[in-house]
């Protein structure tokens, strides 16, 4: 872990010159070059359109530095929990703009900090650093698989492009509060056994970021949290959106032990394995029915192996599933009747079934005040008519177990083409994919922080969490668990 980059938050004529007041805001905006330290800054800049203003200005000025960003870290994918070119990335950014920050937290994540002039509230602007695995996408890496075919890459350059243009216009001046700059590993959820080997290691508790980093106390001094994900025409109507729910999930990974024996000459003295796991596929899919619509479950069980050899009845097949559903209650009630499916299964065909099951996502809620900050933000940069409200999404996000202790929003922004986890996914519009995000970030923050941060004080006087951070760790602690069941008994 490393702390760098202390920056002053002092009012202008307390610690430079005329001379070098100049250089400094010719740097930072053009806008001030005119102005002499004794002119009263403080009442020009405190007006809240005109710092908009000057936001808009500087990212407008940042444009091609942010799109550059987002398109190398396009070509340099990492998986979750190494991120670490992506990350030095990071750590060079938050240099340049001078911002302090921390490096090293949940083994890759990078957290930077500005603080107001005035004590408030801190809003975490965030940003994802890993990639997932889609080897055949044309800009994979060739040895790992992974590929920025979800837009987190679009994430990490909105974060880095909203940091500085606010390290640029010295918003600190004019905020009662702070603002983290937080770009977050592993949020994709794969690689599940390298990830409980760094749970069995104690390199960490949790096969998310956003959740290890819940555990390790690094949102303690963070009130509320934004984030923006791409997506596209092909997956989302209008230009932005916003789904005021997505489900969460469990995973399981699952292994049926048979008995081998060979398939020809003496099958009498085998326990098909392979047979075992249709019985609970079919087990499973016969549940489908007793799932509530409204719970929105979802579960989609593969076969990772089937056996061995084609003359051997198979004594080893392996399965993993999620179980998805959108609230936490009914997550643990489909859970339940999967496990019931594969101890079903495994006493029909007098075998054993291994059942290892580890927290997933929790669901996700949307702030709804936050919301409405956010499509009228977008609004004042796109259109009025760019805006849509979206259905709940049944896939998941990590965000959601930061949603169930603070305020939240994850909405939507187009720019890319393609589908999400697909081969032809990119970010084909750099304009709305990667600098408009950036600028709705930074306008956001500074619309919640300034006029002493009246309207980020409101979302938090008018909020009550799903759970505490205790409850919240306990339960997901909770769902690790790791059963062998003998069918033979």
């Amino acid at each position: 872990m490393a702390i760098v980059a202390f920056r002053s938050t002092k009012p202008y004529s307390d610690h430079i010159t005329e001379t070098t007041f100049r250089l400094y805001n010719n740097r930072l905006s053009y806008l001030d070059f005119e102005r002499s330290p004794e002119t009263d800054h403080t009442m020009t800049m405190t007006e809240p359109e005109t710092l908009k203003q000057r936001i808009r200005t500087s990212i407008d000025r940042k444009r091609d530095d942010i799109i550059n960003i987002g398109e190398s870290i396009m070509d340099a994918p990492e998986l979750g929990f190494k991120e670490t070119q992506t990350a030095e990335r990071v750590r060079q950014s938050f240099s340049q703009s001078r911002l302090p920050f921390e490096d090293g937290l949940a083994l890759t994540g990078v957290k930077a900090i500005l603080r107001g002039a005035k004590p408030g509230p801190t809003i975490a602007l965030m940003g994802e650093l890993d990639a997932l695995q889609v080897p055949n996408h044309p800009r994979a890496n060739p040895d790992t698989g992974a590929a920025h075919a979800c837009g987190h890459n679009a994430q990490i350059a909105g974060l880095l492009g909203a940091a500085t243009a606010l390290s640029d216009v010295d918003i600190a001046q004019h905020i009662a509060g702070n603002i983290v700059f937080f770009a977050v590993p592993a949020e994709e959820f794969v690689e599940i056994e390298y990830r409980m080997g760094l749970v069995r290691e104690g390199k960490t508790g949790f096969l998310t970021g956003k959740q290890e980093l819940i555990r390790l106390g690094h949102f303690d001094d963070v009130d509320m949290a934004v984030m923006i994900h791409s997506t596209s025409p092909e997956v989302a109507e209008g230009q932005v959106g916003l789904s005021p729910s997505s489900n969460g999930f469990l995973a399981k990974s699952i292994r049926f032990l048979g008995r081998a024996a060979h398939s020809g000459a003496m099958p009498e003295r085998g326990i098909n394995a392979l047979y075992a796991a249709q019985l609970a596929l079919s087990g499973i899919n016969a549940q489908r029915e007793t799932f509530r619509d409204e719970d929105f479950v979802r579960v989609h069980p593969i076969i990772t192996k089937g056996g061995d050899l084609v003359n051997i009845v198979p004594a080893e097949v392996c399965m993993e599933t999620y179980v998805r559903a959108k609230t936490p209650e009914a997550i643990l009630d489909a859970s339940q009747k999967v496990d019931r499916a594969l101890r079903g299964a495994a006493v029909a065909m007098g075998c054993q079934v291994e059942i290892d099951t580890v927290p997933g996502d929790l669901p996700l809620i949307n702030n709804a005040d936050l919301a409405a900050l956010f499509r009228d933000t977008a609004s004042q940069l796109i259109g009025d008519d760019c805006y849509r409200e979206y259905t709940h999404a049944p896939g998941s996000t990590d965000a959601g177990d930061l949603s169930q202790i603070m305020p939240v929003l994850h909405p939507y922004m187009t720019g890319a083409s393609g589908a999400h986890h697909q081969t032809d996914w990119c970010i084909a519009d750099h304009e709305h994919g990667y600098v408009t995000p950036a600028t709705t970030l930074a306008l956001m923050a500074a619309e919640l922080l300034m006029n002493d941060a009246a309207k980020a004080r409101k979302i938090l006087d008018g909020y009550s969490p799903a759970m505490k951070k205790d409850e919240y760790l306990q339960r997901q602690t909770s769902v690790f668990n790791k059963e062998l069941f003998d069918g033979t008994k």
